[in-house]
């Protein structure tokens, strides 16, 4: 394994993640906060990475404040 290309595909995999998630969530959101329906308290999340070729689930959870 070319271990500086695995390295530089890996990152460009989890930026485009990080941009994309982060841009849905604020997007859902705005749309919540428009309708008045934006939970107070806080958002819980979870993000799940998941490689079904090496037999890898990972679990993420965490709590965004709202307000």
């Amino acid at each position: 394994m070319d271990e500086d290309r695995f390295n530089h595909s890996l990152r460009a995999f989890l930026k485009q993640v990080g941009v994309t998630s982060q841009r849905e969530l604020e997007k859902a959101a705005r749309a919540a906060a428009d309708k008045g329906a934006l939970p107070a308290g806080g958002l819980p999340v979870t993000m799940t990475l998941r490689c079904e070729a090496l037999g890898v689930e990972h679990v993420v959870e965490a709590k965004l404040d709202t307000d």
